[in-house]
């Protein structure tokens, strides 16, 4: 069995534990998904991202069975589609995801939209309190969830989620949301960390010094920009050698500088989807 990344683990709000750094299956092949899981998991990722949504719950299952890793030292995250929303759609929905997956009970489960248009998502919400003081999930959260979406739950439901995993990148720093949540507790997840091939990484301005300076690559100097500023990342890939890479990022810190030079990089440009158009 191999050794487990140095990631530092971040408290959340509910008590558990979360691994910083993690591996995400978003367009990764029902196929593809065991070799690539189990090469990610052979390269000592702990923390797996995926999602009902995905199509490769079976095969992130099989690589976990098939590898001599305890129970207690995966992460794993799976994730609620937005055609599943209310509250009896939940309760059907995290028991067909464990079987997928093989587990009794995933470490942490997401609302991976809120889509306000169906006006489901405090329903849901409550569906997960219960499924989590039922063992199903340790730890729950949403994803791509705004002020108005978090305020609601504030005001509606018992408990405020443990994570918000949202679109997350140099050009697109989300500082206000997280500004809004940090006070809340709630833990930062960063999707699309390295703006999923949509710009060219080493043509961002500043970010080719910074990464000739401290020996590492464009993307490794991103992934510490997020770690840096204590948000979950969980870069995907499909070549070991890049998992690897991405690995490799416990060995430097950005100083002041270079943390404010990245930060000017910020545009506003959101590649993904807007949480209030996608329902």
């Amino acid at each position: 069995m191999s050794a487990a990344l140095p990631a530092p683990r971040i408290a959340l709000n509910d008590g558990h534990r979360i691994p910083q750094l993690g591996f995400g299956v978003f367009q990764v092949s029902p196929d593809e998904a065991e070799r690539i899981v189990g090469e990610a998991l052979d390269a000592g990722y702990r923390h797996i991202d995926t999602a009902m949504i995905y199509g490769n719950e079976e095969g992130v299952g099989r690589a976990i069975a098939s590898r001599d890793i305890p129970r207690d030292e995966l992460f794993i995250t799976t994730k609620l589609f937005r055609g599943d929303h209310g509250h009896n759609n939940a309760l059907r929905a995290l028991p067909a995801s464990l079987e997928r997956l093989g587990l009794d009970y995933v470490d942490l489960y997401l609302i991976h939209w809120p889509a306000p248009a169906r006006n489901a998502y405090v329903d849901s919400w409550r569906a997960f309190e219960q499924m989590r003081n039922e063992g199903l999930a340790r730890s729950i959260g949403v994803c791509n969830f705004l002020p108005e979406h978090l305020a609601r739950l504030q005001s509606d439901a018992e408990t405020l989620p443990a994570v918000n995993q949202i679109e997350l990148h140099p050009l697109f720093a989300q500082r206000d949301l997280r500004a809004y949540q940090e006070p809340l507790g709630i833990v930062t997840e960063s999707w699309a960390p390295l703006g999923q091939g949509k710009y060219v990484l080493d043509e961002l301005p500043g970010i080719a010094e910074i990464a000739r300076r401290h020996g590492k690559s464009a993307a490794q100097v991103i992934l510490g920009w997020h770690l840096q500023q204590g948000l979950v990342v969980f870069p995907k890939t499909v070549r070991r050698e890049r998992m690897i890479e991405n690995a490799d990022v416990f060995d430097f810190v950005l100083d002041d500088a270079e943390m404010a030079q990245l930060a000017r990089l910020d545009s506003g440009t959101r590649i993904g989807a807007h949480p209030r158009e996608r329902n």
